[in-house]
């Protein structure tokens, strides 16, 4: 048996959020282009120089003792981490995209989202991300849940 093209894709998009040191919310991505080439992978974590033991990781009282204004969000990182154009390109993530990454997908040039998990579902992010998408014309899946056995088939 042979998995399909949206669980390979969506499977390297998994495989990376494992790489987040976020411990409530792991967000991994992948952007691939028309030849079903891997152009771009991201995963949710702190910019480079930034050390994840001296940032806040947890949801503190304050703006400034929270992660959230430190956090790069994975498709963001797929777009920064990608080799080249991503015009017409389509974008793997764990958790459907925030309002904030919805903006730079458009204006990056991303076409097409599968995604997995609506966890903030409803909320005015993601309420402001569809209507973004929408409009500029970039659709959206939503991915069922997969299982990825690694067996050694000897």
């Amino acid at each position: 048996m042979h998995i399909s093209w949206d669980e390979y894709f969506m499977g390297v998009a998994l495989l990376s959020a494992k790489r987040s040191k976020d411990p409530n919310t792991q967000v991994g991505a992948c952007i691939i282009n028309d030849d079903k080439r891997i152009i771009g992978i991201g995963y949710n974590g702190f910019p480079r120089g930034c050390d994840d033991d001296v940032f806040p990781w947890g949801k503190g009282n304050s703006y400034l003792d929270n992660k959230y204004p430190y956090v790069v969000h994975a498709e963001a990182n797929a777009i920064l981490n990608s080799t080249r154009n991503l015009k017409g390109s389509v974008l793997y993530v764990s958790l459907f995209p925030c309002n904030e990454c919805a903006k730079l997908i458009i204006q990056s040039g991303i076409k097409h989202i599968v995604y997995m998990n609506e966890k903030y579902d409803g909320t005015d992010s993601d309420l402001a991300s569809k209507r973004m998408l929408d409009a500029a014309g970039v659709t959206y899946k939503k991915m069922k849940q997969i299982s990825l056995e690694l067996k050694n088939e000897e």
